[in-house]
Order: structure tokens, then C-alpha cells, then sequence
């Protein structure tokens, strides 16, 4: 598809590599971002459940992977702030809708924007969006992120910095944008390098 054209030629050169499965999978996740734009108004691209006194967010862009975009940066920023504010809320959680949890960004859309001049719409999403990580690694409640499915990128990001993260037997945890010229940002400098034991050593 032409709106992956520029990503996969370059992923393309790495598919004669060991990892070439990886990178197949990681092209098909790819060609299934949307178009859509980073800013959209659209709230249930963030649902809530609540119960007692737990809430959790679930990220709501199956079809793309629950890729991020800056309305829903901003969504859980403000959900957040509420439920911490909250004194009757013990617990928050978050977890995606479909077979990924996140699958990081939405490349695509930032692509478009920054090819179309959109620089400060650009900004907004990365600065969005790391506020809302920042907001997770300070946060004053028992935070527990529920990584079912595909957790790759930003996807990490905003479950890394939290109390607990929960993996499954379906989890498929990566940082794919190494291979696009992206460095893995959103935190991934930092706990990678503190990963534990067998873990840590599987990365260097």
C-alpha cells in the first residue's frame, strides 16, 4: 500500500537477515495503520470500565493495533488526573481492545502530518504523549498494565514506567523502530538497560 511505501522499502533491507520472519510480521503490522489523522476528537478511542474501586482505560483502535495518536495522549492525561485525584478509586488499569495492547505510535499518520508541513502537529503528539509517560512513572496509585497481544514502541512506554505490568502467553513485546532509523525512545533507554539477568542479556 502507498502509505507504507517509504517504511517497508526500508525494512525490506534487513529482511535477507536472521530476523527476516520478524520483519515480515513486523511489515504486516505496519501496512494495517491507518490514514487517519494524529488528532481526532473521537473519545471512544479511549473506553472505561469501573468497578468499586478500580478503573481501566482500554485502548480502542483494534483495527490499527491500538496505535497511539495525540487525542489519546490527551484523553488518558485527563482520565488519569481524575482517577488520581479520586479518593475513592484504590487501583487503575490499562489494556488494549483486540489482539495487540499497543503497538506503539501511529507512524503513518505522523508521517503524513510531517510530510504535509505539519511540524507543530508533529510536536504535539510526541510532546503529548510523553507527558502521559511521565504522568505513569509519577503516578501516587497502584498502576497494573495488562500487555495481551502485540507491545511494541510507545506501547511499552506507556506500560513500562507503571507498578505492574502483566504479560500473557500472547504477548510480543519489541522496539521495531530501531530499524526505521527511530531511536526507541519513551523510556526504552532507560529500563532496557536495567532489565534483570537472562533478559538483559538477550538484548545485548
Amino acid at each position: 500500500m502507498q502509505r507504507v511505501k517509504s517504511a517497508s522499502s526500508v525494512l525490506s533491507r534487513y529482511t535477507a537477515n536472521n530476523n527476516g520472519g520478524f520483519i515480515s510480521r513486523l511489515k504486516r503490522c505496519l501496512s494495517s495503520l491507518s490514514n487517519s489523522p494524529l488528532t481526532d476528537d473521537q473519545e471512544n478511542f479511549v473506553l472505561v470500565e469501573g468497578n468499586g474501586a478500580s478503573r481501566t482505560a482500554i485502548l480502542n483502535r483494534p483495527s490499527v493495533l491500538n496505535a497511539l495518536n495525540t487525542s489519546i495522549g490527551a484523553r488518558l492525561q485527563k482520565l488519569y488526573s481524575s482517577w488520581e485525584d479520586d479518593p475513592d478509586i484504590g487501583i487503575v488499569q490499562l489494556k488494549g481492545r483486540g489482539r495487540a495492547f499497543c503497538a506503539g505510535g501511529d507512524i503513518v499518520a505522523l508521517y503524513n502530518v510531517i510530510r504535509q508541513g505539519n511540524i507543530e502537529q508533529g510536536k504535539e503528539f510526541f510532546w503529548t504523549t510523553y507527558n502521559f509517560i511521565y504522568m505513569l512513572g509519577t503516578y501516587l496509585k497502584p498502576h497494573v498494565a495488562l500487555l495481551h497481544g502485540i507491545t511494541m514502541g510507545g506501547g511499552a512506554g506507556v506500560s513500562i514506567p507503571g507498578t505492574f505490568r502483566v504479560a500473557t502467553d500472547k504477548t510480543v513485546f519489541a522496539t521495531p523502530e530501531t530499524l526505521i532509523g527511530f531511536h526507541p525512545d519513551a523510556g526504552a533507554s532507560f529500563y532496557l538497560s536495567h532489565l534483570p539477568g537472562y533478559l538483559e542479556a538477550s538484548f545485548n
